[in-house]
C-alpha cells in the first residue's frame, strides 16, 4: 500500500480529441478501498462501486448514481471527501487517506439507508421442515 499522505501530486487528465480522458489515481483506488471496508457491516462489498468522474471519483451503491455512498475530490490541491445526508452532499478537507476513517460513521449511516430492501449480507435462508 502507498504511503497514506496526500500531498504527492496527481496526474492530469489528458485530452484526447474533444474528450478528456479521466485518470484513475492510486489514492482514489486505496479511498474507494478504505470505504468499502468501512461499509462492508452494512452493506455487500460486491454493492460498492466506483465511478470515476472529472471532477471527483464516486463511491456508488448498485452502480446508480442515485445513491451515492461518498465522493473524492482528489483531483486538485486541497483533497476533499463528500459524505452524504439526506441526499446533500457535505465535503471535508482531508489531509491523508487515514483521515476517511474520521467520517466512518456517517458512511456507515448512509450505506445503512440503502441497505433496507437489498440482499441480506448473511445467508438467512430458513431451512425446510423436516417431515
Amino acid at each position: 500500500m502507498a504511503d497514506a499522505s496526500l500531498p504527492d501530486p496527481e496526474p492530469e487528465p489528458e485530452e484526447e480529441g474533444d474528450q478528456v480522458k479521466i485518470i484513475t489515481t492510486e489514492q482514489e483506488t486505496e479511498g474507494f478501498l478504505i470505504i468499502k471496508a468501512i461499509v462492508r457491516d452494512i452493506i455487500r462489498p460486491s454493492r460498492i462501486f466506483m465511478r470515476d468522474q472529472q471532477s471527483y471519483c464516486g463511491i456508488l451503491v448498485d452502480n446508480n448514481n442515485r445513491k451515492p455512498l461518498a465522493r473524492l475530490h482528489f483531483n486538485r490541491t486541497i483533497k476533499y471527501i463528500g459524505t452524504f445526508d439526506s441526499g446533500k452532499e457535505q465535503r471535508a478537507k482531508i489531509d491523508t487517506l487515514d483521515n476517511i476513517y474520521d467520517y466512518a460513521e456517517q458512511l456507515r449511516r448512509t450505506a445503512g439507508e440503502y441497505a433496507s430492501g437489498a440482499e441480506p449480507l448473511a445467508d438467512q435462508s430458513v431451512a425446510p421442515p423436516i417431515s
